[in-house]
């Protein structure tokens, strides 16, 4: 009797491993496996040894292929950035609203919120027969503003100019039209090489993007990246919850909040890089200026209902206890 009783057990934990073996996830890294983005899911793919699973890496340079994979179930799981990754969760999504996050400090206090566990419910989206859970957020950077002219250096002289956004966030094309600047349709795989070949005048990009896809040829000898961060970009890991086995995700988040220094550290490492004779300062005045443009845009896409609520008033509170005289500190909203 034990022996039929050890024989059904190994049986059982050998088909429970099965059920949960070879989960596939799609990774999004402009620079493929040689990015660090794919280099950071590396290790967490070791890591989630662990957690009970066995992943399948596979490498993607097309966003919008790995949003579609995901989506024919060609994928049990996706890395991307979260300005696409918020149609399947939305707060955390919002982590990359625009002018939510102008500081990395901010911006690691913002993430290590989110992937918390207090908010572990709000992580997880029901969408039919589908359950869509955040199992990690990464830090890739934040963007700013790059002109092919430095003569650009108001709002108002961006009237008119051509503006490479991404076609799939509704937030950037309302930023750009709200500046009375034209937005070019965009996808990621293409938006730096508009920029570089004189199709678009402005492009807002991290520092992560600067050197492997050569920004230096679209600045030339006149052009500027305005040092003034815009939005804070993150990419998100989400999971077929049915795919993973139980607690997978909460190991993979608290995993994924350990290796915010190191990622910070990157990001701190790419922007140094990038040469001084190429960024521009704004006045004190002109900050200010930026900032309440954005922060009217963002309070407008959150009544739209693009942003999610809970997420502004997170960040609102995170930036006023890092720079408590910032003038949005007084008012109320958000």
């Amino acid at each position: 009797m034990r022996k039929g009783f050890l024989i059904l057990s190994a049986v059982s934990v050998l088909l429970s491993t099965q059920s949960y073996a070879n989960q596939k996830v799609c990774v999004f890294d402009l620079l493929g496996k040689a990015g660090e983005s794919y280099k950071l899911m590396e290790e967490w793919s070791l890591a989630s040894r662990a957690w009970g699973a066995q992943v399948q890496l596979l490498a993607y340079q097309d966003e919008s292929k790995v949003d579609k994979d995901f989506k024919d179930g060609l994928c049990d799981a996706f890395y991307m950035t979260s300005m696409r990754a918020r149609a399947y969760n939305k707060f955390a999504g919002s982590i990359d609203a625009i002018g939510g996050v102008p500081n990395n400090e901010i911006a690691q206090k913002a993430i290590s919120y989110v992937l918390d566990k207090r908010n572990a419910k709000r992580l997880v989206t029901n969408a039919g027969k589908d359950s869509y859970e955040v199992a990690g957020i990464g830090q890739i950077g934040s963007a700013y503003i790059f002109v092919r002219d430095k003569n650009i250096n108001t709002l108002e002289k961006a009237e008119g100019k051509k503006f490479a956004v991404l076609h799939y966030d509704y937030a950037q094309k309302v930023m750009v039209n709200r500046v009375g600047a034209v937005p070019v349709m965009s996808e990621i795989s293409n938006f730096i090489r508009k920029f570089n070949q004189g199709e678009v005048e402005i492009v807002a990009a991290p520092a992560y993007a600067f050197k492997p896809l050569e920004l230096h040829k679209g600045l030339g000898t006149k052009g500027a990246m305005v040092n003034f961060p815009v939005v804070n970009v993150t990419a998100d890991l989400v999971i077929r919850s049915s795919k993973f086995p139980d607690q997978f995700s909460e190991q993979s988040r608290l995993w994924f909040v350990k290796q915010l220094p190191k990622s910070f550290a990157m990001v701190k490492r790419m922007e140094a890089e990038i040469p001084a004779k190429y960024k521009m300062n704004l006045s004190k005045e002109d900050r200010v200026k930026y900032q309440k443009i954005l922060r009217d845009g963002r309070m407008d896409l959150t009544r739209q209902g693009i942003y999610d609520s809970t997420m502004m008033t997170v960040l609102k509170k995170a930036r006023c206890t890092i720079e408590r005289t910032n003038f949005e500190c007084s008012v109320s909203g958000e």
